[in-house]
């Protein structure tokens, strides 16, 4: 039988091997549910039931949740919509600084309820979404790309997902999220998900577009980088901090002209 566990810690690493030391390879955001794997004395290995992502997990960022199933918590998808919002616990008054994409179980006007526990957010700061899968929803292009641009200059951060610190396709997975689109984690994986576009000339604000290093290296083949298309000459990505390059048909150009990401796919979720 499955055991899971909730993080309810604002935001916690996951790391590669049971060590402060190992590499992040992603985070868990609050109230994201996990099935435990296996245990030891100080660190529990996780698989998030989000997106499938493994790893070791500090066991006093996690609440076991006996009896849980992950849809209670992960279904309608109601999440924090701006990069930041202060949820306050009604018992306690004590705060929560919640980033972008954090899911909000048994949402109801301006509370939420995690593990018994009443919270309290501006309703402004959240957005509910009936859309649950891809290609099926509501949501626009112009939609996605208006939650993109909150995070401009949000800094880099191997293996991060949050407004302080994120990866590529950490970016555009939580960016995707507030729309209620669940994307899988890293760039490699979310080009398997979504509807091919032909090329650059026909895709839409909102499409994501997928990148290798070819320009640098001929033999540099493997999908190395992920960004949010906000026309087909204006791309918003996240390359030492979130910020727009321009894009051609060979890819992501610096001002001076350099191509620093060879254009591979166009996908769309939408």
């Amino acid at each position: 039988m499955s055991v899971f566990v909730i993080n309810h810690c604002t935001v916690t690493p996951v790391r590669q091997e049971p060590s402060e030391g190992s590499e992040q390879l992603t985070q868990l955001l609050f109230s994201e549910v996990c099935e435990v794997l296996d245990r030891l004395p100080r660190w529990t290995k996780i698989r998030s039931t989000l997106d499938g992502q493994e790893g070791w997990v500090d066991f006093k960022m996690l609440t076991s949740a006996s009896n849980l199933s992950p849809l209670t918590y992960h279904l309608p998808t109601t999440v924090v919509a701006p990069p930041i919002a202060i949820a306050t616990e009604m018992e306690t008054g004590e705060e929560l600084r919640l980033t972008l994409g954090t899911r909000l179980p048994n949402y109801a006007h301006g509370t939420f309820e995690v593990l018994g526990r009443q919270y309290l957010i501006d309703p402004d700061c959240v957005s509910s979404m009936e859309t649950t899968g891809l290609l099926g929803g509501k949501a626009k292009g112009e939609e996605v790309c208006a939650v993109a641009q909150t995070l401009l200059n949000a800094p880099y951060l191997w293996g991060g997902k949050n407004a302080m610190g994120m990866d590529c396709s950490g970016f555009t997975q939580v960016v995707y999220s507030v729309l209620g689109v669940n994307l899988l984690r890293n760039a490699r994986e979310q080009m398997t998900q979504g509807t091919l576009v032909v090329s650059l000339e026909d895709a839409q604000p909102g499409d994501l577009a997928f990148f290798d290093h070819a320009d640098r290296d001929p033999k540099a083949t493997n999908i190395s980088h992920v960004g949010l298309l906000l026309d087909n000459k204006k791309i918003i990505h996240c390359s030492g901090c979130v910020h727009v390059d321009d894009i051609d048909e060979m890819g992501i150009h610096l001002p001076d002209g350099e191509l620093t990401h060879h254009l591979v796919q166009i996908k769309r979720y939408l």
